[in-house]
């Protein structure tokens, strides 16, 4: 049995075995004991890690700027960049016959929880910290979805604010023809502003204004 990953050795691999073993073989399996409880523990430790190491890096960061970067941190495309960086998809126990996972599937952020979580149970927070560092995960973020995803970090922008905030969407206006139309969307957040964006699909449109009210910030 295989004791070692992300740099950090288990002392009882039974919990890196569980911490690999996927819920989709429990379909096979229903006795199998899957890593769903490792990735709720998981979860909250690698925030607090998260938390840790933005606070002491980022001394002059506002509440509102260090959550912002925390989701960033901690977002399932920096966790599935990180999966894929250790090729961890291989290393997953899944039900047989199971399709090959996508590289942003949501089955590998849950396993990098997971195993963050068996760290901490096997060796504390050293050896979650341990792993925490050799996920890069700040390094990764910045390489994250939130460049292809503008709606999601207008959210998090959003809900980082004093009261929290969320974006609102409206349909200004619906041009061409009935086959070929032209949706223009605009967004507003109470504090941030708004801005207007037009594109061929009303979800595409709400996308473009996202991304124009976060270049006016």
């Amino acid at each position: 049995m295989a004791k070692g990953i992300f740099g950090y050795e288990f002392g009882d691999g039974a919990l890196l075995e569980e911490a690999l073993t996927t819920p989709s073989c429990r379909q096979s399996n229903p006795g199998v004991r899957d890593n769903q409880r490792l990735e709720f523990l998981g979860d909250a430790v690698l925030g607090l890690l998260a938390a840790d190491a933005l606070f002491a890096a980022r001394p002059n960061d506002s509440e509102g700027s260090l959550t912002v970067s925390r989701a960033h941190m901690v977002s399932s495309s920096a966790l599935c960049a990180a999966a894929a960086r250790h090729d961890l998809a291989p290393r997953l126990v899944r039900n047989k016959g199971a399709e090959p996972l996508p590289p942003n599937a949501k089955t590998l952020a849950d396993a990098v929880e997971a195993i963050m979580g068996a760290a901490y149970l096997d060796g504390g927070l050293p050896a979650a910290k341990a792993v925490f560092d050799a996920l890069e995960l700040a390094e990764l973020a910045r390489e994250g979805e939130w460049t292809e995803n503008p709606k999601g970090e207008l959210q998090v922008r959003a809900q980082a604010m004093t009261p929290p905030r969320h974006p609102a969407y409206s349909l200004v206006k619906t041009e061409g023809k009935a086959h070929d139309p032209v949706f223009t969307v605009e967004v507003s957040v109470e504090g941030l502003g708004a801005a207007r964006a037009s594109a061929r699909s009303h979800k595409e449109a709400e996308s473009r204004a996202a991304a124009r009210l976060l270049s006016m910030l």
